[in-house]
């Protein structure tokens, strides 16, 4: 097969391919590209930037994080922020040893102020009685990881089990009692959030635990996330990534030659849409988890071995989207820095499910509260599930007009000024990512994500390598995050330099 597409001009050089320009495929490119062993790297972007779901915008007057937001667990462990230090990306608060250490049990801090959909403010006290109960079973859940059972399958199940224990010892009246269930679905729909699925029901029990959360108190880049990755870039020779090319099928174990190599052959060709082919020795593939489920069929030619392709269909990948809204003036208080919504009459404990055109916005969890731009002031709204992919259907001003009624009915104030614009994430719509990140749902388990990893082909040690795997979701303990995606990426590159340098002293991991 004669190729359009060229990856280099050395023969007996390996040439290697990187399909998809997010946090993985740049590291695994900046960890080859360092060494004279591999000459010859394309990374293969789909879209017409670099950085994946890494994405920062320039609205409003200031940045915002359309796609990752915070640096979770900022300490000596967490290779993105000690990236980030060295490119001189980060503050001296996140870089202080007191933001290090802080022990945060991956939990989202409680909120500023909580509106209930009565009108009325939540006490605080209330609240924070609920998150220290949510919070405490949440870290329950974890301690499955290696029971010989589980009483129940997900960590949805789990927790109603356990409330609805509690629910039976609390005193008080019953508005009260109602008031509480209201909150801690508040609390079930933001750790949908956190583990990027519809349901905690789909998330399983057993496995949970194995989510390693690293110290220290969540960051995020003044100048916003995407300056990381533009770092990765600038230090890649020229031209390595070559944007609006997406991969349409990876032919593996073949036998393919290009014109510019007569006489040698390729076991990997990399057809992409435009018709391109690009012959190689290995590609690392580091697309999203939603796009390999989407295009499982048609990607691999011959198809993934069996039990790849069943860990890709069990391994759960769902979507959190945000919804920026830009105020005049700010009706929250100078020291608000996130707002709760609180739905009366909802519970966990009753499995209500109204038609989503009518209740999208109930699943929204609130606002932060963005540092003020000049004199711009922005939340962002957190919303997960089938609700957050059926906001992606709607227009701007459909979600204008409805955040707007939402919040008027919240804060009590029907005069409350709309806001002036909105700007969203649509990740479910994204065609390359088709969705946000990934989590161990009911039926997989830890041991999937060690499965998608796993290079191909399978049979035995002295195989040549040709197609691997890197990205967020198939790192066993960091899956979801960019710190899990970044290692993902080394892991790859040195499964390689392993292979064709072994006589090179490999780099060891930023840690």
């Amino acid at each position: 097969m004669e190729a359009t597409g060229s990856v280099g001009k050395a023969p007996g050089v390996p040439r290697v391919l990187v399909v998809g320009g997010g946090i993985a495929g740049l590291g695994a490119a900046q960890r080859l590209c360092g060494h004279s062993a591999f000459p010859h790297l394309r990374v293969l972007e789909a879209t017409a930037r670099a950085g994946g779901r890494i994405r920062s915008e320039r609205s409003f007057g200031g940045v915002v994080e359309v796609g990752a937001h915070w640096i979770h667990g900022p300490s000596r462990g967490n290779p993105v922020f000690q990236l980030a230090a060295e490119y001189g990306l980060l503050g001296e608060k996140e870089l202080s040893e007191e933001n290090q250490l802080v022990e945060t049990g991956g939990h989202v801090g409680l909120p500023s102020v909580s509106y209930a959909s009565s009108g009325a403010r939540v006490s605080l006290p209330l609240v924070a009685e609920m998150a220290t109960l949510f919070y405490g079973l949440i870290d329950q859940t974890r301690e499955f990881l290696h029971a010989a059972e589980t009483p129940v399958p997900s960590v949805g199940e789990y927790l109603k089990k356990e409330i609805g224990q509690h629910v039976t010892g609390w005193t008080g009246d019953e508005e009260t009692r109602k008031l509480k269930l209201a909150v801690l679905n508040s609390f079930f729909n933001l750790e949908c959030c956190v583990s990027g699925t519809h349901s905690m029901d789909l998330v399983a029990l057993a496995p949970f635990g194995e989510y390693t959360v690293l110290p220290g108190l969540d960051c995020t880049f003044s100048k916003g996330y995407q300056g990381l990755t533009n770092c990765m870039m600038a230090s890649l020779p020229e031209d390595t990534v070559v944007f609006e090319k997406p991969v349409k099928t990876i032919h593996w174990n073949g036998s393919f030659q290009e014109a510019a190599f007569p006489g040698e052959t390729f076991p990997v060709s990399v057809e992409c849409e435009d018709g391109d082919q690009f012959p190689v020795h290995h590609v690392i593939v580091t697309v999203p988890l939603g796009f390999l489920k989407e295009r499982l069929d048609t990607f691999f030619d011959p198809p993934l071995p069996a039990e790849k392709a069943e860990a890709i269909r069990k391994i759960g990948f769902g979507t959190n989207n945000k919804i920026f809204l830009e105020f005049e003036e700010p009706f929250w208080e100078p020291d608000c820095q996130l707002i709760q919504l609180v739905w009366d009459d909802t519970s966990p404990l009753e499995d209500a499910a109204p038609a989503l055109q009518d209740a999208w916005f109930r699943k929204l969890i609130g606002f932060v509260v963005l540092p003020a731009f000049a004199s711009v002031h922005v939340l962002c709204g957190f919303i997960a599930g089938l609700e957050s992919e059926f906001m992606e259907t709607l227009s701007d001003e459909e979600v204008l007009l409805c955040l707007t009624q939402v919040l008027r009915r919240m804060t009590g104030n029907p005069q409350l000024p709309a806001p002036k614009s909105v700007l969203r994430s649509r990740w479910h719509s994204a065609p390359y990512t088709r969705g946000s990140y990934s989590y161990v749902a009911v039926g997989s388990t830890g041991g999937d994500l060690d499965l998608l990893a796993q290079p191909l082909p399978a049979d035995g040690a002295g195989a040549q390598l040709q197609i691997l795997f890197a990205g967020e979701a198939t790192h066993r303990t960091f899956y979801s995050t960019t710190h899990g995606a970044l290692l993902s990426g080394w892991r790859e590159a040195d499964r390689l330099l392993s292979l064709w340098a072994p006589q090179v002293q490999q780099p060891r991991p930023r840690l």
